[in-house]
């Protein structure tokens, strides 16, 4: 099985929603992020991927470490994810661009079966726990 090595960002509103997006050409929502450049921290991508993919600045100091988190690949079968997630509830107008066809806001207390793995079974139950 292949690993797959992501940062990712939960975006919290107030109203306790989390922001997904769906990647051109998939199925599953995730949360924004992406693959490390080499010798990239992982904070660093997830900084980097949220300003290419959704236009939003945000800096290291805002973000809080969630944990790093180990689930099954959500659009590459085959494949298992090891994700290191960060939160922020800092207010965000995200836009969608570069590879991302879509957004949403979701309740992490009712997802659906279109999110990923890592979100349904993993980060969402932790932020509905710490809510």
């Amino acid at each position: 099985m292949t690993l797959i090595t992501v940062s990712a960002i939960a975006f919290v509103r107030d109203d306790g929603r989390v922001l997904t997006v769906r990647k051109r050409g998939t199925s599953r929502w995730m949360l924004p992020g992406g693959k490390p450049e080499p010798g990239e921290r992982a904070i660093d991508t997830a900084v980097r991927e949220v300003r290419e993919e959704l236009g939003v600045d945000i800096l290291p100091d805002e973000l809080e470490l969630l944990g790093a988190f180990d689930s099954h690949a959500a659009n590459e079968a085959d494949h298992a994810l090891r994700a290191t997630v960060f939160l922020t509830r800092r207010t965000v107008d995200p836009v969608v661009q570069a590879e991302i066809d879509d957004l949403r806001w979701v309740d992490p207390a009712d997802p659906d079966d279109a999110e990923a793995p890592l979100n349904r079974d993993i980060v969402f139950p932790l932020l509905t726990r710490r809510a």
